[in-house]
């Protein structure tokens, strides 16, 4: 997918990821992959919430496909609008190179103790 990680905090992360290589037949983005986008930037912000000895397990995702992209990349800003002790969620919004909304998606993990090795 060519995910690529710009910033990381519990509350924002950002990342971006090509277009070439992640379209559907017609060479649009496939929608597809920006949830995956979506979901790898969320998970880091939620993993990082949920912090040492901890882990987070997306539960459920959204997305809005509100416009296409053919070239260059998409960035995904994720910002948590809520993280608890048991759920993160996150809006995710991804644009193109011209700073167009390309995708909104929404996700929600599961933060629980990490299994025992």
């Amino acid at each position: 997918m060519g995910v690529e990680y710009l910033e990381a905090s519990p509350e924002r992360v950002v990342g971006r990821m090509p277009v070439k290589g992640n379209t559907q037949p017609y060479g649009l983005l496939h929608g597809g992959a920006s949830c995956v986008l979506a979901e790898s930037v969320g998970s880091v912000g939620a993993a990082l919430t949920a912090g040492e000895g901890r882990i987070a397990v997306g539960i459920e995702i959204s997305a809005t496909h509100h416009r296409s992209a053919t070239e260059g990349f998409v960035t995904a800003v994720a910002t948590r609008v809520h993280g608890g002790r048991t759920l993160a969620t996150y809006e995710i919004a991804i644009s193109d190179d011209q700073d167009r909304r390309v995708c909104t998606a929404r996700l929600t993990c599961m933060l629980r103790d990490a299994p025992i090795s």
